[in-house]
């Protein structure tokens, strides 16, 4: 056998079609140009789907998010909502007669549920909350009332004149776009449309969320962690409240893991939601189960244990019959289904170079959920009979206009006999020389690249290079044993797989062993840390998000839970901690020009991971830069700085990769 595998697939007709058609290469001021489609919602009468469609305003800088209607036989389009103002969170009344979104407009206290009627024309304001902020909300089955999900107002009176010191005394006391965390929790209240009262549901130094109503109406089923103190542990459970004032609380699940995302069946018979595969405190390698109870809790069980694979995105059909969910494989995540009287599952559909995100239960035996490709972002389609009919085409018009990178997946071995899976990415399909490459690592490290629309190495890729993404171990996918691989023992066998795949793409002629770039985001840019530290062959970096001096993080980023659990304190495991800081206590032995990169609201993994690094190979000469982008968290969302991003990259490794090629 060989040791690298090139998987050559068939694209859908349509993006093929896209890319022999394309008249541009792509660039980094075409990540203005995407629509991101989010929240699509299926009407009661199962004929037309809801979602919002979010626009770049150049003029301001920001993304604007609109509403669509789409008619599920494809005939029909419709845009609901225009104007500066941002239109999200679609979700329709269950008699079927209005829409609901949330908007600031005419608003002085954030977010207000809006409501308009599903033929078009102006919306009104449903609330009008004074305090806190809203996170979310559900109909009630007879759309006579809301379920709010709250999050504590900052200041119990009027805001005062000069913001007030921080006082934490929280374990769990920051959160990356959340910030220092204090005692702001979120929690359940009953809105009623016709009196406009509000009910408190849940108190408590908690959080409370996912709200769905029982079909009946009577009861609420939502999640929450009723630990002691639940900022130690992910002890989540789901529970039911009354839908009432001073409603009855009843706990449905007891697992030690987290049991999240509850979804009443049609009927009001069953439960299904997702359920860990561990129950330690807090675990990030473990898997999420499908699984199911009857109503009032009982009769609890697993039905995909022995799949071995993470799941997703829980539906129900509308005839209560089959549980769809989504299975992320090796580079895909493709639809499967559970049949409650045949009690087994079978998969929906699945192919070598799509994924899927969101689905909805339609008519007995069809889906509808969001897919993406290689070469199409996210858009709407329906699965029925084993083939795929796209709905919506807001991608198509900037699409028309571009000319995108070949991808197509490949495989290599590690130094220990590991076979590690990729996805390629280059200029065109045919490489007839070898070219500057750069290896782009996927963060997480739980997480896993797949076939889908990725604009940062078409970009890289559209700039000349050929571009490797690699599902290194500790990335789902593969199974739950080579996600756990890495358990306490970062660097080591991800830059083994990581180099090994470099190797393979070296000897296969594609990759120029002399102009070799790597780089990546959180995770990844860690892993950028660790694997220039271990190989010089490098001869250009970007690392963004990252660290390297792990014994110098504690304390400073999100994550103490998964330190105290998984590498234990520092002060008692110092060794650890300095065996995982090896690129920072051998950054004499890096010699690769770097570019660190962060956003200076990160509390994911905070900035002065970056600052570090920095530092530390400019006191030892060696070419480096710091990029920090004003205002950002752990992602970028800011539009010119996402073009900004993309441009720096094409810019420092187009100053180290594009010199004389090799022979």
């Amino acid at each position: 056998m060989n040791k690298i595998v090139l998987m050559f697939v068939a694209i859908f007709a349509f993006t093929s079609a896209m890319a022999q058609t394309a008249k541009r290469p792509l660039k980094p001021s075409d990540v203005n140009n995407i629509p991101t489609l989010a929240d699509p919602q299926l009407s009661p009468d199962g004929k037309w789907l809801a979602y919002s469609v979010s626009d770049v305003d150049t003029a301001k800088d920001n993304r604007v998010s609109h509403l669509w209607m789409q008619s599920v036989d494809g005939k029909q389009s419709i845009q609901l909502t225009y104007g500066s103002e941002p239109a999200s969170s679609p979700k329709w009344t269950p008699d079927g007669k209005f829409l609901s979104f949330v908007s600031e407009r005419d608003s002085k206290n954030g977010g207000q549920v809006w409501l308009m009627d599903r033929r078009g024309g102006e919306g009104h304001k449903l609330t009008d909350l004074k305090k806190g902020d809203l996170e979310d909300y559900a109909w009630s089955p007879d759309s006579k009332k809301l379920a709010l999900v709250i999050k504590d107002a900052e200041y119990d009176g009027k805001e005062p004149k000069t913001i007030p010191p921080i006082k934490i005394d929280r374990y769990h006391f920051k959160q990356d776009i959340e910030g220092y965390l204090q005692h702001r929790h979120t929690h359940l209240y009953l809105y009623d449309i016709e009196s406009k009262k509000v009910d408190t549901l849940t108190t408590g130094d908690r959080d409370d969320q996912s709200p769905v109503w029982s079909p009946d109406g009577k009861y609420i089923a939502f999640v929450s962690n009723h630990t002691k103190d639940p900022d130690r542990n992910e002890n989540s459970d789901i529970f039911t409240v009354e839908a009432k004032d001073d409603g009855e609380i009843k706990q449905l699940t007891t697992f030690t893991g987290h049991d999240i995302l509850p979804l009443w069946s049609p009927d009001g018979k069953h439960i299904a939601y997702l359920r860990s595969t561990s129950d330690a405190d807090y675990y990030i390698y473990q898997h999420d189960l499908l699984c199911m109870m009857d109503a009032d809790g009982k009769n609890n069980r697993v039905l995909t244990e022995a799949l071995d694979r993470p799941v997703s995105n829980v539906a129900w059909s509308r005839d209560s019959k089959n549980i769809g969910y989504l299975v992320s494989n090796d580079r895909t995540r493709y639809v499967a289904q559970y049949n409650l009287l045949l009690r087994k599952s079978t998969t929906v559909y699945k192919a070598a170079e799509c994924s899927f995100e969101n689905i909805i239960g339609a008519t007995p035996g069809v889906w509808i959920a969001k897919m993406t490709t290689p070469y199409m972002p996210h858009e709407l389609v329906a699965i029925e009979n084993g083939k795929i009919r796209r709905l919506t085409f807001h991608q198509d018009k900037w699409l028309s206009g571009v000319k995108l990178a070949y991808v197509k997946g490949f495989q290599s071995f590690s130094a220990d006999g590991t076979l590690v899976s990729g996805i390629l990415y280059t200029p065109d399909s045919v490489v007839n020389k070898k070219l500057p490459f750069i290896l782009y690592i996927h963060g997480g490290p739980t997480d896993q690249d797949e076939f889908e629309f990725d604009m940062t190495r078409q970009t890289l890729a559209s700039a000349g290079y050929a571009v490797a993404a690699v599902n290194y171990r500790g990335s789902t996918g593969r199974g739950l044993e080579y996600t756990k691989a890495i358990y306490a023992d970062w660097g080591n066998k991800e830059v083994q797989d990581l180099l090994g795949a470099v190797d393979e793409l070296v000897k296969f002629g594609i990759a120029d062993r002399d102009h070799l770039g790597i780089g990546g985001w959180s995770y990844g840019g860690i892993l950028t840390d660790y694997t220039i530290a271990t190989d010089a062959r490098f001869k250009a970096a970007s690392s963004g998000a990252g660290s390297a001096m792990q014994l110098g993080i504690y304390g400073s980023d999100q994550w103490v839970v998964q330190y105290d659990n998984e590498l234990g304190a520092p002060w008692k495991n110092p060794e650890k901690y300095i065996k995982l800081s090896y690129p920072f206590f051998h950054a004499d032995k890096i010699k690769t020009p770097t570019q660190f990169m962060s956003g200076l609201k990160d509390f994911n993994v905070p900035t002065g991971g970056g600052e570090q690094m920095y530092q530390a190979l400019k006191s030892q000469g060696v070419p480096t830069q710091m990029v920090l982008y004003p205002g950002q968290f752990h992602g970028i969302t800011v539009p010119s700085y996402q073009v900004d991003r993309l441009q720096r990259y094409i810019d420092w490794y187009d100053k180290y990769l594009k010199g004389p090629p090799t022979p």
